[in-house]
């Protein structure tokens, strides 16, 4: 099993943000993890990723991490070829395949400050399925894209998916996305979290 969550509590301060949540995600498994803004969605990932390890309960990870953010998470003083090298350790080939992967074919040289937001959310993808983690986590990564570009990042994430099988955790507010890319969905709420499966997660 690559992840294992049991997670107690988490709190900001006197405000308790998470509560009670237990799951697994296996290898080729996709968990799409939906709710309200301010529920905790994000703060989830962060625990999960080991960014934030101040919360009461127990994390499990098996392999290597990829997160992908709301906001693109760049070097701007590297180049987006560099972006990924750097951070993945792939040589300048594989850096470019991955680039025209995702549809910046040619622009391996240039920075980020040059690249439009979308530009720079489908750098923020490259860089994470180039790292071929075992564990992915995606935090809204299609925010700011047109619906035709959204469409083609999911089919891309799909096939990273099913090429690569890292137990993928994907925070978002569209449920047509959840429908799409997600074996399992989670619902949070103020106070509980739900599967909207039907299906424990246990």
């Amino acid at each position: 099993m690559s992840l294992q969550v049991a997670l107690r509590s988490k709190r900001f301060g006197p405000s308790e943000v998470l509560r009670d949540l237990v799951f697994q995600v296996a290898p080729g498994e996709v968990l799409a993890v939906l709710g309200p803004s301010g529920v905790g969605k994000s703060t989830l990932l962060r625990i999960i990723a080991g960014l934030d390890r101040d919360f009461d309960g127990q994390v499990r990870r098996a392999g290597r991490v990829a997160m992908v953010f709301q906001e693109p998470t760049l070097m701007p003083w590297r180049s987006a070829r560099d972006n990924l090298r750097l951070t993945t350790g792939v040589d300048r080939a594989q850096a470019d395949a991955a680039l025209a992967r995702v549809g910046l074919a040619g622009k391996g040289a240039l920075y980020p400050g040059q690249l439009s937001l979308g530009q720079q959310r489908r750098l923020s993808l490259a860089r994470a399925y180039a790292a071929r983690p075992d564990i992915l986590l995606l935090d809204e990564p299609f925010v700011s894209l047109d619906a035709a570009l959204v469409g083609e990042m999911l089919a891309l994430t799909e096939s990273v998916i099913a090429e690569q099988r890292p137990a993928t955790v994907f925070v978002t507010h569209a449920q047509d996305e959840a429908d799409r890319l997600a074996t399992r969905q989670m619902v949070l709420a103020a106070q509980a979290s739900v599967c909207a499966s039907g299906r424990r997660f246990a």
